[in-house]
Order: C-alpha cells, then structure tokens, then sequence
C-alpha cells in the first residue's frame, strides 16, 4: 500500500510541487482555507437571506444616524492610531518582505516594525478622514433613516461570529491540550494553529447572538441561513487540515485498502505535515520533512465529505421543505453532532474520565448538540404558531420625519 498524498505547510509549498514555481508566500495553507472558510459561508448566508427577502420572511431595517457632522478630534485619533499601526508593520514587511514569508507569525507577533512607516500611514489617515469628513459635513447636521437589508448584514454578522468564534476554538484548544497550554502558554495563545471547532461555534454563537439583538435582525430566520453557511465553512476548514496536515488525522489504519477507494483515502501518513509529526523523510531538505511512520485514517477529508453532504441537504432542499423558523438549524445541530461522534470512533483526541467512562471534548459537546437539536425541533414544532408570529416580518420605521437612504456615501 502506498500514500502518495502529500501535506503542504504553505500555499507556497503547493505552487512549487503542482507548477514548478517558487513563489515565496506568506500564507500557510490550513489560515488560507480558514479564510476561505468565512467567505465561502458569508456567500451562503448572503445568498439565503436574499431568497427569504424575496420570500418576504425577513426584510428591511431601520436605524436613525447622523450625516454631516464635521470632524472631531475622536474622528482624527482613531484614524491615526488605526493607520500607524498597520503602516508600522505593513512598510516593515515591504522593506523586509522575504523574512516576513519565511514566518510570517513571528514577524506579525514579535513588536519589530518601521517607525518612519507608522508615522506616514497615520499622518496620511488622518489628513484624509479630515478631508473627508469636512467634505461631506453640511452647515448643520442632519437626521437620515438608514434601510439596510439583512443580506447586506452577513458579512458583519460573519465578522463578529468569526473573531469571537476564532478566539472560542483557541480557548477550547488550549483547555482540552492542558498540558501544551501549561508548558508554554505565550507560544499557544498565539500560535496560529489548534483550533477545536466546537469552541468557536460555542463562543461564535453568544457573540452571534448579541450582534442580532443589537441590529433587530430576525434570530429564529438567521439561525436557518447559518444552517446552511456553517457546514460548507466547515468543510472547507477541513480541507485546510487535509491538505496541511496539522494533527487532525485518525487512528492508525495498516488494514487493507478496498479495491474501489484510492489508497490514500484510506490511510495517510501526511508526508511534510506542518507540526512535523514523525520520523524524518530520507533526503528532504526543508522545515517540514517529516511523516508518520504509520499510516493513519484521514479523517479531516471523511468530515468534509461528511459536511459537504450536510450543506447539500440544508441548503438544496430541507430549507424549502422545512417551513418552521428555526426547525432548520435544530435538524443541523443534531446533524453536526452526529457527524462528529461518528469520526470520532476514529480521530486521535485526548480522554478525559467522565462517570468511569473516556471520552473526547468533542464526543461531549457532540452529544450535547444532538440533544439541543432535538430539543430545538421539539419546541419550534410544539410552539409553532407562536414562533412563526415571532418571526413573522413587520416593517418598523423610526417615528421621526426624515430621509430614508440606502446608504451614506
């Protein structure tokens, strides 16, 4: 049996193994696909919303803000302080652009930068917010009403659930490799690797929340759209680890491969995997050269299949057939856990002692969500009608005369 399939810790180290160039880049493959991850899931929310608009099960919303307010000193601080920040390090990376691709983390973490940068970027930000602001402010300001269509609010949404959720999946990381965190505690926290999933949607979740309540956005309706936009982030995710080879693999797998599934389908042993797991390869000459001296089951592409398949069912078909607000997300929460305790009969993870029993973090939180989608369908069913009354759209608009725009340029 041969495993053939190869990790690649940069998309740099992919480019120079497909096409033959060498492009030094500081992306790591697993961040790459991470990223894509929340863009490929705000398309899918964006693309949801849009379909309930037209539905008329959600629609606009109204805010009062001020227009044509002359700039303030708060206004030109900010603005500096934001710029020099990103020139003190942006100008830094452009003078010294081959070091910053060869470890682009502990460049971006370490406090190095160019003062001189910092200083031109800000003073440049903060002529132009003045500039701008003196240019769009009026003789006397002035009350708009602002309609904003929740599509037009996935993105944000995405942000918010993404840099909450980012900062969950590390915490969950770190508390199931405790004694990782204990060791060195500054290396984990900003590491750019381990991340639990489960962490970030916990945490995700809550900030989510918040941020619908804040804007009156419909939380039974938006928790469909992330029915639907979760599980294709997820996979995509997943690819990230496949192809990268951060530890996210199964249990050893020496059995024989069936004749119908590729061989590296079956088992791995994630050759140039990034954390340099295993023995290292004769003749390699590089920072990741190293594979597992016994091959093992890749889970990570078994879960993007998996939720590939869950985003399909959501997002094609059980989101026009399931007419109850969010009934959706309760059947993709019993879905997702299900997926997961099913991988992780054959996922390396740590145990921990629970009522006499091992079992992982994620086979907790997984049981935990199948329970709460279950719980979740029961009540949207049994208190449909007031749900639905709940969701149902009504138009409110701000008690005050005043322009209604679409946007504020």
């Amino acid at each position: 049996m041969s495993f053939t399939l190869l990790s690649y810790a940069t998309l740099s180290d992919a480019l120079r193994e497909w096409f033959g160039v060498n492009i030094p880049l500081p992306v790591q493959t697993y961040g790459f696909f991470v990223a894509m991850a929340f863009l490929v899931g705000a398309l899918i929310m964006n693309l949801e919303y849009k379909r309930k608009e037209r539905l008329g099960q959600v629609g606009a919303i109204y805010k009062v803000v001020t227009v044509g307010e002359k700039p303030t000193a708060k206004d030109i601080i900010i603005s500096f302080v934001i710029a020099f920040l990103i020139g003190y390090k942006l100008v830094d990376i452009i003078l010294n652009y081959r070091e910053f691709a060869s470890n682009a983390q502990d460049f971006l973490i370490s406090g190095r930068g160019c003062w001189w940068g910092g200083l031109l970027v800000g003073a440049a930000s903060a002529y132009f917010t003045w500039r701008d602001k003196n240019k769009r402010a009026l003789p006397k300001p002035k009350q708009v009403i602002l309609r904003t269509m929740p599509h037009q609010m996935a993105g944000n949404l995405l942000v918010v659930t993404g840099i909450f959720g980012l900062l969950g999946a590390k915490l969950f990381h770190n508390f199931e490799n405790w004694d990782r965190f204990v060791a060195d505690p500054i290396g984990e926290l900003t590491s750019f690797s381990g991340l639990t999933f489960f962490g970030g949607l916990i945490v995700g979740g809550f900030a989510g929340a918040w941020y619908l309540r804040k804007n009156n956005l419909s939380s039974f309706h938006t928790l469909d759209c992330a029915a639907c936009g979760i599980p294709v982030g997820y996979a995509m995710g997943r690819v990230g680890c496949q192809l990268s080879g951060d530890g996210c693999w199964g249990i050893e797998n020496t059995s024989e491969c069936p004749s119908w599934l590729p061989d590296w389908a079956w088992a791995s042993t994630f050759p140039n995997n990034v954390i340099n797991s295993g023995p290292k390869i004769e003749g390699c000459d590089g920072e990741h050269c190293h594979e597992l001296a016994t091959a093992v089951f890749p889970t990570s592409l078994y879960e993007t299949l998996m939720m590939l398949t869950i985003f399909a069912l959501c997002f094609f078909w059980l989101n026009k057939k399931v007419k109850l607000p969010g009934m959706l997300f309760g059947i993709y929460l019993s879905l997702q856990g299900v997926e997961r305790l099913l991988i992780e009969s054959i996922r390396v993870n740590n145990k921990f002692h629970v009522l006499g029993m091992e079992v992982t973090q994620a086979q907790m939180i997984a049981t935990g969500l199948i329970i709460a989608g279950g719980v979740i369908i029961y009540l949207t069913w049994r208190f449909r009608d007031k749900i639905a009354e709940m969701s149902k759209y009504v138009e409110k608009k701000p008690n005050i005369k005043a322009e209604i725009v679409d946007s504020i340029d």
